[in-house]
């Protein structure tokens, strides 16, 4: 049985569209020894990775602070990480230096091209000749790449550098509007899915950001860097602060940026996770100390605009 939380119920897909997603970056991990160098490396348990089957996880350093949060899945015998593209050649590097004499291959797929589709299940279908899985966290595999079902009726296209060109034809033949990414980034926040980059790197422990709530964590499957932290957070209550969706009426908010509150003086209590520009100011993805909720939180210093709280797919407690 396993010993990640259920997934949220994640509310519908908004209009049909897509976009390029290129802030987001593949490793790719192969080779005989691959999903026990995994195991031992990420706070998921990767043994539920398959062709069908993708799910978060998340990278951390020995005081259990996060390095990197990640989506996986299979294709073959191939793990692929999905990864802000910032931390991309740095994760490839940290990993890589634990390898030592196992049996594995890593590298940045440069060659794969990642798209986003939401509402529109038809064109997608015909184009890589494929039934699209409908589950969110499952996979379908296609001669021209990998099709993952993400919340809220999104699609993760992972495709090859001969099959993209014919898909986004499809698309636009289907009459699909192209977005910018911030679109996908403001939906992957509308549904708490949080993305650390080199901004908020070691800022905060997986639960911090909502990662068990995701499927990102496994709480018994075994050792992993900073495993022993991210146990006694979860059994002994010590988790203070938890993320939330918040809206700020300030264009400029930028993920890392402090958070303060009116109950903790001029101490910074929190920090933005994500950030996406919406009707003059922004949504986010904001980690701060519960008590602050009612006490209210500030963007930038006490006097900085206010955050309003608004609701996620899951509970926060």
């Amino acid at each position: 049985m396993s010993a990640t939380a259920p997934l949220p119920d994640y509310p519908a897909a908004g209009a049909a569209s897509w976009c390029e997603l290129n802030e987001f970056a593949v490793l790719d991990f192969h080779g005989e020894d691959a999903p026990s160098f995994l195991q031992g490396q990420l706070s998921s348990d990767v043994r539920e990775v398959s062709e069908q089957h993708a799910q978060y996880s998340s990278y951390s350093t020995a005081k259990g602070r996060m390095l990197a949060s990640f989506l996986i899945w299979r294709r073959d015998e191939h793990y692929r990480l999905l990864v802000s593209a910032d931390l991309a050649e740095a994760m490839k590097k940290r990993l890589g230096m634990f390898i030592l004499r196992a049996k594995v291959k890593h590298a940045i797929d440069a060659d794969t091209v990642l798209l986003g589709v939401q509402g529109e299940a038809g064109a997608l279908a015909m184009a890589l000749g494929v039934a699209l899985p409908q589950e969110v966290g499952a996979v379908a595999q296609a001669a021209g790449g990998s099709v993952l079902a993400l919340a809220g009726g999104r699609c993760l296209l992972a495709l090859s550098a001969d099959a993209a060109p014919a898909v986004r034809a499809a698309l636009a033949e289907a009459g699909l509007t192209q977005t910018t990414s911030a679109a996908w980034r403001a939906a992957d926040i509308a549904h708490g899915l949080p993305w650390i980059s080199v901004a908020t790197q070691e800022m905060f422990v997986p639960q911090m950001a909502n990662m068990e709530l995701i499927g990102a964590v496994n709480f018994k499957k075994g050792c992993y860097p900073g495993q022993e932290i991210v146990a006694r957070s979860q059994y002994l209550g010590k988790v203070k602060r938890r993320m939330f969706r918040v809206r700020i009426a300030d264009p400029a908010a930028a993920p890392g940026a402090e958070l303060f509150s009116p109950a903790s003086g001029e101490q910074v209590i929190g920090n933005l996770v994500n950030v996406a520009p919406v009707d003059g100011g922004v949504e986010a993805l904001a980690v701060f100390q519960l008590p602050a909720l009612e006490a209210g939180v500030h963007l930038g210093s006490l006097s900085g605009p206010r955050l309003e709280v608004l609701t996620l797919p899951y509970s926060v407690e």
